[in-house]
């Protein structure tokens, strides 16, 4: 008969049980609540206490094989183990890791965005037919083509080279416009070669952000898009148009799309036989077939604008702040269009290929 227990404490308590033959290699461990010998004890005093099932618990055990018994784990296999999770841990943050695609001045890189091009999308296909395929050839180094996209901003071409001239000559040539050269440049002497305040506080801001650390020619080279979206536009007098300018007819990237660029928006229009010039918020998704070659797009809605005979002064104005309006681009346009003059947004401006219109 079994004898009754009786405990104020429901702590769980442990029984040893001593190996039933010396060949069992280790102790068994079983758990037994006092609820439950509690339990058992009143069911029935005329009931045998029956044990509860013995589990083994061991240290190191792998998953039941198809026997059902547990087998050892080596140190080897717990090593391998660990590597292979190492491994897999590894794979996954280089993948969310942030990718650097081949420039378009890569050999075989343009061609084989002209063949997705065609492929992806059919009306595109009949431009890429018709028109030379673009170049991406320049080799200035980024701050040099920063500080000039900043010196042509609102001037026509022609007095935007001459002012740029004048100031290379000041830094000793282009190999010598570097952060220190441009900030020993005091905004007098920038503005005894036409370079007015405004612009001269932009070109020291550019190149105290060079000075500090914050930019540099290299780090500008390995960011990704995004990130040099971001950086660059922290910079006085450099917008979004400048900075999308920049990356496709300097750093050569693939993928840039100026959503804010009246030339392309309208080369979209003339392109897809819209009714109304599509407005920046829609130009990602009217040109997601042409990713991850959207620059190349780009390029040929200049063209296509070029040769619609709308003046692809709309297309690109480079402003002090990086973008203006529509309205305020056709005002300045009707003011004074005398003056206005195209620059080839491949040809007129070598290191950044950008259309700049003067007032």
């Amino acid at each position: 008969m079994g004898e009754q227990f009786h405990s104020e404490s429901h702590e769980p308590f442990t029984t040893l049980l001593q190996p039933t033959s010396t060949t069992e290699a280790e102790s068994t461990i079983t758990t037994v609540t006092a609820d439950d010998i509690s339990l058992q004890a009143s069911s029935s005093s005329k009931l045998p206490f029956r044990s509860r099932k013995i589990r083994k618990i061991s240290s190191a055990a792998t998953p039941s094989g198809s026997d059902g018994k547990s087998e050892p784990v080596s140190e080897d296999d717990l090593l391998k183990g660990g590597n292979r999770a190492w491994k897999r841990n590894a794979a996954q943050s280089t993948a969310a890791l942030p990718t650097i695609v081949k420039p378009l001045s890569c050999e075989g890189e343009l061609d084989v965005a002209l063949r997705h091009l065609t492929k992806s999308d059919p009306l595109l296909a009949a431009l890429i037919n018709t028109h030379q395929p673009p170049t991406f050839d320049s080799c200035h180094p980024p701050f040099l083509a920063l500080a000039k996209s900043i010196l042509y901003q609102q001037l026509a071409y022609k007095a935007a080279t001459s002012i740029y001239t004048r100031f290379v000559a000041l830094c000793g040539g282009e190999a010598g416009v570097v952060p220190d050269a441009v900030l020993a440049l005091s905004p007098s002497q920038l503005r005894q070669i036409g370079v007015s305040g405004r612009k001269a506080g932009y070109l020291h801001d550019l190149a105290s952000k060079y000075k500090t650390g914050i930019l540099s020619d290299s780090s500008i080279m390995g960011m990704d898009d995004k990130s040099l979206f971001t950086m660059l536009t922290m910079v006085k007098g450099i917008g979004s148009w400048s900075v999308h300018m920049f990356m496709i007819f300097s750093l050569h990237r693939p993928d840039v799309l100026p959503v804010g660029d009246v030339g392309v928006r309208k080369g979209v229009q003339f392109l897809y036989g819209l009714e109304e010039l599509p407005r920046p918020s829609q130009m990602e998704q009217l040109c997601e077939k042409w990713k991850p070659y959207r620059s190349v797009g780009s390029w040929y809605m200049w063209r296509f604008v070029e040769a619609k005979g709308a003046p692809p002064a709309r297309a690109a104005v480079a402003l002090v702040d990086g973008a203006t309006s529509e309205q305020q681009q056709q005002q300045e346009q009707q003011q004074q269009p005398q003056q206005l003059q195209l620059v080839d947004p491949i040809n007129g401006i070598v290191n950044l290929g950008a259309c700049i219109w003067g007032q």
